[in-house]
């Protein structure tokens, strides 16, 4: 029997920006290098290799997020233990509403997310650290 899927990705994803604050590049790009607020890449390994990545941002892969987050799990990483704003990004703006949904769910706060992510960032002219040549 084939599954009935009753509830889209794309669902979700406009449930989470309902709930969520979403910036613009040009906010997320005044936000950069604040003391104040951490960026948080979701993104998978491979994109970073591919891509590049945001200087100063910390790399939470998306799979491993509420472990990271939970200070009561055993792989909790103190980045999400900070009186900071939480500025969650991916590739294009989608996971990483889902992401933000979740940490706010969680209880940590603020938390936002960039409209059009790491690619939006990048077009923008935005600093990035270029990935290493493979070779």
């Amino acid at each position: 029997m084939a599954q009935n899927i009753t509830t889209g990705f794309h669902d979700l994803v406009d449930r989470a920006n309902a709930e969520v604050e979403t910036v613009s590049i040009e906010a997320a790009r005044a936000m950069h290098g604040r003391d104040d607020v951490v960026f948080i890449d979701i993104r998978d390994v491979r994109e970073l290799a591919r891509e590049g990545k945001m200087p100063g941002a910390f790399h939470a892969p998306r799979g491993m997020l509420e472990a990271w987050i939970d200070p009561q799990s055993p792989y909790h990483k103190d980045v999400f233990a900070q009186d900071k704003t939480y500025v969650f990004f991916c590739a294009g703006g989608l996971r990483s509403a889902l992401a933000a949904q979740t940490a706010q769910q969680m209880g940590l706060k603020p938390v936002c997310h960039v409209e059009g992510g790491f690619g939006a960032w990048k077009k923008a002219g935005a600093p990035v650290n270029e990935p290493e040549p493979r070779g």
